[in-house]
């Protein structure tokens, strides 16, 4: 583990392991504060920090080299994959499930199945993929690689490569430097030498 001996803010690799992740690589850290439901459906890779109050609950596969930062809520009913490089910034939220509000039908979770009509489709935030703070992503939405969300975005369709979103709905507004990719081989050949 990542830090200092003694650091109480995060869970040790013991109780790590006591959780029952699907999975967890090396160098893990999640806040004691962190909201983990159904961890025998989530996957994580190496070098991974969650903090503090962020929620994951459902089928989550999280890679490498990934920051989900504070209040950040993922909610994997449908699936929600983050590949290596992802970033998920404060309070944004991820559903891969809704409910239908036409009022057709009953809504929420207390409600039996029969009354209510789920649609949904897995999230994926593909290599370097961003969300900024305070957006939010719907089911079914793929962010391809080196996609930047700004902040209080809300992304319902998906997007494309190397792009800039931004806005409630999020458009395009220009393409994003690719510098970050000779970044990682830099790290990758130090780290490797």
């Amino acid at each position: 583990m990542r830090g200092k001996k003694g650091n109480d803010a995060f869970w040790s690799l013991d109780e790590l392991r006591s959780f029952g992740f699907a999975s967890f690589g090396e160098d893990v850290q999640i806040s004691k504060h962190a909201l983990i439901y159904q961890p025998h459906l989530i996957s994580i890779g190496n070098n991974v920090r969650i903090d503090d109050f962020a929620k994951l609950n459902g089928k989550i596969t999280i890679g490498s080299n990934i920051h989900i930062a504070s209040f950040v809520c993922l909610m994997g009913s449908y699936g929600i994959t983050l590949k290596d490089y992802a970033q998920v910034s404060l309070r944004a939220t991820l559903l891969s499930a809704t409910d239908d509000f036409s009022g057709e039908f009953l809504v929420g979770p207390q409600i039996p199945s029969q009354y209510r009509k789920i649609s949904g489709g897995e999230i994926v935030l593909e290599k370097h993929a961003l969300v900024g703070a305070g957006s939010m992503i719907f089911p079914g939405v793929t962010l391809r690689e080196g996609t930047a969300v700004g902040a209080m975005s809300l992304v319902m369709r998906s997007t494309k490569k190397w792009t800039v979103y931004f806005g409630n709905p999020a458009v395009a507004v220009k393409e994003r430097s690719r510098n970050m990719l000779e970044l990682e081989k830099l790290m990758n050949a130090e780290a490797n030498g």
